[in-house]
């Protein structure tokens, strides 16, 4: 604890300094943004009190994604604020930026690292392995073997996913819905699995034949784009699935689902979308019209638990399961398709989230 104390108090006398020297150049592992994001989104003060010093790591897409960074980033904040404590993040432009990004923090005395997303996994667990004096709670993912300074906070995205699915089918005019994701693993193809899974009980329910592009669990395939930055690739993806007659498409892929709202914008479709991780009503407030829903992870909420209970000396290693007993995963508000839901479908949503929350209704294919 001495040596922890000792790095706090040498991070407040060098202030910000410090984090520009970890981020180094625009060549080195952040950029500007990142400095940008350690000082002007920070809450916390500097009249605090607290010697307590939670931090971020975000995935690549930046802390203002609109997604799961950014939702990660508000449970911090809203922990600091009632804590007493300025946070610090550092966004990642490429996987070659988590560790020396993750190092930085260690660096700055950090008590907790929080860091966001799958691709941060091998990253972390070195980290917590070589600094047990220091918390890590992880973002989407979890470990096998558990470890008494890192939390795995996962999400069964799966079961909300299963509810937009239905949704979809039941809402589709053109009997046609279309998914696509940023990369195939397990955190994004989660969200594709449940969405297929709730079309095929749709179709078993009510005797529809809703069909599914860009997705099929039987080959553990479909359409990817190959990364969470390039919104150019969520437009030219977006467009392919309207082509086959989707008039409602699900996009797993963080800021790139922004290039569906572009192409659904010029191509003038009558065409929804379903957003994933955060309300896309509040995320990408000016397409609201688009978004029929939302598949929700509560990162917000499980962040600021990890940060709370760790400033609290409480903090305990192993895994967190959000589901939609723990209203850890949610399906979204429908916002301005509100009124297109009818109280018929509403009441077979009710039921069928109880199913799942019972184990009566598998959310998956076999």
């Amino acid at each position: 604890m001495l040596n922890r104390r000792w790095m706090r108090l040498l991070a407040l006398l060098l202030g910000l300094s410090l984090v520009a020297a970890a981020c180094g150049d625009d060549d080195d592992t952040a950029t500007d943004d990142t400095e940008d994001a350690t000082d002007d989104t920070s809450d916390g003060g500097e009249g605090s009190d607290s010697d307590f010093l939670a931090c971020e790591v975000t995935d690549t897409g930046g802390v203002d994604d609109r997604s799961f960074n950014e939702n990660a980033y508000n449970g911090l904040v809203e922990a600091s604020e009632e804590i007493g404590f300025e946070p610090v993040v550092l966004e990642s432009q490429s996987d070659a930026d988590f560790e020396p990004n993750i190092q930085a923090l260690i660096d700055q005395g950090c008590d907790l690292i929080v860091t966001v997303g799958f691709l941060l996994g091998d990253a972390t667990e070195a980290a917590a392995q070589e600094n047990t004096d220091t918390d890590f709670a992880i973002v989407d993912f979890a470990y096998e073997t558990e470890y008494e300074n890192v939390l795995g906070l996962t999400y069964a995205t799966d079961q909300a996913a299963f509810l937009a699915g239905y949704v979809a089918a039941a809402q589709t005019q053109t009997g046609t819905v279309g998914t696509y994701g940023g990369l195939n693993i397990p955190t994004v193809n989660i969200f594709m699995k449940g969405f297929e899974a709730g079309i095929e009980y749709h179709n078993e329910q009510k005797g529809t034949d809703v069909q599914l592009v860009g997705w099929n669990t039987a080959d553990d395939d479909g359409l990817f784009t190959g990364d969470f930055e390039d919104l150019s690739k969520g437009r030219q993806t977006t467009e392919s699935l309207l082509d086959q007659g989707a008039d409602i498409i699900l996009p797993v892929a963080g800021p790139v689902g922004q290039g569906s709202v572009e192409a659904i914008r010029a191509g003038g479709d009558d065409a929804k979308l379903i957003w994933v991780d955060t309300d896309g009503c509040e995320s990408v407030a000016d397409a609201c019209d688009l978004f029929l829903t939302s598949v929700m992870k509560n990162f917000d909420v499980s962040v600021y638990d990890a940060v709370t209970a760790a400033a609290n000396g409480e903090f305990e290693g192993g895994v967190y399961s959000g589901t939609l007993e723990n209203d850890g995963v949610e399906l979204g508000p429908f916002n301005e398709f509100e009124g297109d839901i009818s109280d018929e479908l509403q009441s077979e949503l009710d039921e069928i989230r109880a199913g799942i929350i019972d184990g009566s209704i598998a959310t998956t294919l076999e």
